[in-house]
């Protein structure tokens, strides 16, 4: 799995979903910095990647990335989106948890046909 698609697949498990309400007044609970391992199960990518993101207002924040990014985390946590670098697209799915901890799995296709699984770690 090339760097970009691994960046991709973490930011797509971390920002918001269009169709999620938000409550103005309320900080979104799953704000912060969380440290996001991706793991290959099949396929040609690279074993496993681990990248910081930063999360705030339920927005994903990673700086020098060139993707495609829609979906999102939902109020409970739930996450489904996709990313594209224009060779790939990965689907994304899973649950970041109020206790912290998150994971999920991932499928890219596309110039990557890949597979595996994600787990995620607030940092702060």
């Amino acid at each position: 799995m090339t760097p970009r698609i691994a960046v991709a697949l973490l930011l797509a498990g971390t920002l918001p979903a269009a169709s999620a309400p938000r409550a103005a007044a309320l900080p979104d609970r799953f704000d912060g910095t969380w440290s996001v391992e991706i793991i290959t199960e099949t396929g040609n990518c690279d074993r496993a990647y681990r990248y910081p993101v930063r999360i705030e207002r339920g927005r994903a924040r990673f700086i020098g990335t060139a993707f495609v990014v829609e979906g999102g985390v939902a109020r409970n946590g739930a996450i489904r989106g996709s990313i594209s670098n224009g060779a790939a697209t990965a689907d994304v799915r899973g649950r970041l948890g109020s206790d912290g901890f998150g994971a999920g799995t991932w499928v890219s296709t596309g110039a990557l046909a890949c597979r595996g699984h994600w787990n995620a770690e607030r940092r702060g």
